[in-house]
C-alpha cells in the first residue's frame, strides 16, 4: 500500500465484509489490559475494505446504560490475546479513555488515524515496513 494513500475504513456492521466465523468475531467481548482492568467492549471493528483486515477495535467506555458512554479506537497492533470472552490489550485504562473521541465525521479523515496511531505510539499500518499483528488473527 503506498504511504500517501489512506484507505478509507468502515465499521464492519456497515459494509460488505463479514467475520470468517462466529469464533473470531470479537464484538461485544470485554475488552481488558494486561492487569485485569475492565475497559469497555468492543462495540464494532473498522475494516480496511481493500485488504479485507480489520485496522481498530471500536471501544464503548464510560457510562450508565449507554448514557455519557465515550467510543474510542484501539488499534489492533495493542490487542495481545482473545479468549471466548474478552480481547486483552496491552495499554492502560488512561491511554483508552485519553484516545481521540470516535466521532463518524472524521473516520474519513486521514489525520484522524494518524492521531489515533500516534496516540498509541504505534506505526500506521499504511506506512513501509509495517506488518499486520498475530491479532486478531488473518483471515484465509
Amino acid at each position: 500500500m503506498a504511504a500517501d494513500k489512506i484507505p478509507i475504513l468502515r465499521k464492519i456492521s456497515e459494509s460488505d465484509q463479514a467475520v470468517a466465523s462466529v469464533d473470531q468475531d470479537v464484538r461485544g467481548r470485554k475488552v481488558v489490559n494486561m492487569v485485569g482492568d475492565e475497559l469497555g467492549k468492543v462495540g464494532d471493528l473498522l475494516v480496511d475494505e481493500e485488504e479485507s483486515k480489520v485496522r481498530f477495535l471500536l471501544v464503548e467506555h464510560g457510562g450508565f446504560l449507554g448514557i455519557g458512554e465515550k467510543k474510542t479506537f484501539v488499534p489492533v497492533d495493542a490487542v495481545t490475546e482473545i479468549t471466548a470472552d474478552c480481547v486483552y490489550v496491552d495499554q492502560s485504562r488512561e491511554q483508552v479513555e485519553g484516545a481521540p473521541e470516535y466521532d463518524p465525521a472524521l473516520v474519513e479523515e486521514p489525520d484522524y488515524y494518524s492521531l489515533v496511531y500516534n496516540h498509541y505510539r504505534y506505526p500506521p499500518f499504511w506506512g513501509p515496513g509495517y506488518v499486520y499483528p498475530g491479532y486478531p488473527p488473518p483471515r484465509a
